[in-house]
């Protein structure tokens, strides 16, 4: 297996995807803005959809694919039955929550959105809202599961694939509320729960070569299973980590008007380099270390850890200094149209700023969590997330009423950082992390590669700030030449300085 292979192909079915996910959020900013529809049909698409990252984005795989290829690996009937409990116990742990949730919607968004109480109006359309995408929670959390399946086989496409249907759904849901004059935001409601039904019967499709479940009311809860429960739960909420930071800001936002759209707009936005430099490579890499691991071959392990690593800072630090230098530019060309202003331009563009600070740790977090994730061990990333979550928590509620929202973006890239370090320290104070000279010098060559793109595009952003300027209609067609241009600037260079060889990150 190779690693730059297998994630370019995670790689290009997540970039469709997130290009479609800008097109849908560049149509809702036209027709909704920040407005209270746009703020309550934000509240109402993110718990699930935060659900959606941590169980689709690497968490459940982080807990599911060591414990099935363990399985696997004795012989495949032991998989199979392995396979099943965990499906049908997830089966019904989630039609529980789910008919919970249903049931205690009004005090659910209260706990995301304790600010909307203020507004009757835009409270209950909050309620209203996630009454309709709650169901959501059960058909991606189900999806995920196939495609933990699915890359335990080392198949990546589909999962990666999956997603696009929730953006196709969501535009024409749009396209069809505006020519029926329907309201939009509700229609976009439903167009969520239609997206999780669509998704999890095209993954069991592509699932159905590897693995056909078996649905039972009565099945056995062994041992297996259980340790596999105990791992799920730290892991969520350690792989995650990112994710649950965001929620936790969109409950402090949610107490300054329009704060919750320009953090939505802005997590849309660097979501890209995440989904590529820290999901894709962290789900990737896991089956191969996982297996890594269970063999004992620890030359192996060193070198899946280090182009792991060395993959996901070519791909970070790029992206983190285009969002610092150019986040104005970037929101600008994306959703600076129609009801969304000038002013909320601003705000979205500050906060994207800031994010872009973190954007790198965000990435490595993943990477990092996984190293202790191929051995069965989601307990320490648990308590090193668990610091995370609270330091972003203290920032936030020390510096929200001098700062407002965007001491948000600025806690979570500190409290990141912070994780970030804490993890090196672990993995090379228990031996865990066996670094090599070679990933020294090339994290080298991608600093000064990606100052040779930072000096292009400040150059060309300043060069041609008339043609992305908000009133410019065709702003958006110069940011991606301009974002096409310095993109191939740096990966002229990095091929120039070897970084882009292929043989470099194969695992086998």
């Amino acid at each position: 297996m190779n690693l730059l292979s297998s994630a370019s192909i995670f790689s290009f079915f997540t970039i469709i995807s997130r290009i479609l996910g800008y097109l849908r959020d560049i149509l809702i900013a036209i027709f909704l803005g920040a407005s209270i529809f746009a703020d309550a049909f934000f509240v109402a698409f993110r718990l699930p959809n935060t659900f959606r990252r941590l169980f689709a984005e690497g968490t459940f795989n982080a807990a599911f694919i060591p414990s099935y290829t363990s399985a696997k690996l004795k012989n495949q009937k032991e998989g199979k039955k392995f396979a099943d409990n965990v499906f049908n116990l997830l089966l019904l742990i989630l039609l529980f929550i789910v008919t919970l949730a249903e049931i205690f919607t009004p005090f659910l968004v209260y706990l995301i959105a304790p600010g909307f109480a203020a507004d009757n109006v835009k409270f209950d359309l909050a309620v209203e809202f996630t009454r309709i995408t709650f169901p959501f929670l059960l058909f991606v959390s189900l999806s995920s599961f196939f495609s933990g399946i699915l890359n335990s086989n080392n198949k990546f496409a589909a999962a990666a694939a999956a997603p696009i249907i929730l953006n196709v759904i969501l535009i024409l849901s749009i396209f069809i509320s505006y020519v029926l004059d329907l309201n939009i935001a509700k229609q976009l409601s439903f167009g969520v729960t239609l997206s999780g039904v669509i998704q999890l019967t095209f993954l069991i499709f592509f699932t159905l070569k590897f693995y056909r479940p078996n649905i039972k009311l009565r099945f056995r809860i062994n041992n297996k299973v259980k340790f596999f429960f105990r791992k799920l739960l730290p892991s969520i909420f350690s792989s995650g980590v990112t994710q649950i930071n965001i929620l936790v800001g969109t409950i402090i936002a949610s107490f300054q008007s329009g704060a919750v759209s320009y953090l939505y707009y802005a997590d849309r936005v660097y979501q890209i380099n995440l989904a590529i430099a820290g999901i894709a490579v962290g789900t990737v890499s896991l089956p191969v270390l996982s297996k890594a691991f269970q063999s004992k071959r620890y030359s192996k392990i060193s070198d899946i850890q280090n182009k792991s690593l060395q993959l996901s800072l070519l791909l970070s630090v790029p992206a983190s200094i285009g969002l610092i230098i150019s986040s104005e530019e970037i929101v600008n060309g994306l959703f600076g149209y129609g009801s969304f202003t000038v002013k909320d331009v601003e705000m979205t563009s500050k906060a994207l700023m800031f994010f872009g600070y973190g954007v790198i740790a965000f990435a490595l977090i993943k990477i990092l969590a996984n190293f202790f994730f191929a051995r069965g061990n989601t307990l320490t990333p648990f308590y090193i997330s668990s610091f995370i979550v609270f330091l972003n928590v203290m920032i936030s509620i020390s510096f929200f009423n001098k700062l407002g929202f965007l001491i948000i973006p600025i806690a979570t890239s500190i409290s990141t950082w912070v994780g970030v370090l804490i993890f090196f320290y672990l993995l090379m104070k228990n031996k865990l992390l066996f670094l090599q000279t070679k990933l020294y010098k090339n994290i080298f060559k991608i600093i000064i590669s990606s100052s040779i793109m930072a000096f292009v595009l400040d150059y060309v952003l300043d060069k041609y700030s008339t043609y992305l300027d908000y009133t410019y209609i065709f702003k958006s067609f110069y940011l991606l030449i301009i974002v096409g241009f310095v993109g191939t600037i740096y990966l002229l260079s990095c091929y120039l300085f070897g970084l882009l060889k292929i043989k470099n990150y194969k695992t086998n």
